[in-house]
């Protein structure tokens, strides 16, 4: 080998690691960061089938604010009602009732 192609290669040695930490130091993501979310954002808007039935459609009428009250007072209360105590030691045994 001639002592030229010799430091040729020395000098490529030194400089090729330069080269790949300088290409390190490039930032491409505010390239990827411009369309970041946008499928997400397709996909959402791809689901819904009329935007605008909300603006076209009167609601129903519900359930009066009363009879829903005392509709959630009589479900609270069916949870009022302690469990029947049993002994530990009749597991698996029938009452007799």
């Amino acid at each position: 080998m001639k002592l030229d192609t010799f430091a040729f290669f020395r000098r490529l040695l030194l400089i090729a690691p330069l080269g790949v930490s300088l290409g390190g130091c490039m930032t491409s993501s505010p390239i990827w960061e411009a369309h970041f979310g946008e499928a997400l954002h397709h996909s959402m808007q791809a689901q819904i089938i009329d935007p605008d039935a909300a603006m076209r459609v009167s609601s129903q009428p519900g359930v009066d604010g009363k009879a829903a009250a005392a509709a959630m007072d009589q479900y609270d209360k069916s949870f009022e009602q302690p469990p029947v105590s049993t002994s530990p030691y009749t597991i698996g045994v029938s009452s007799g009732k």
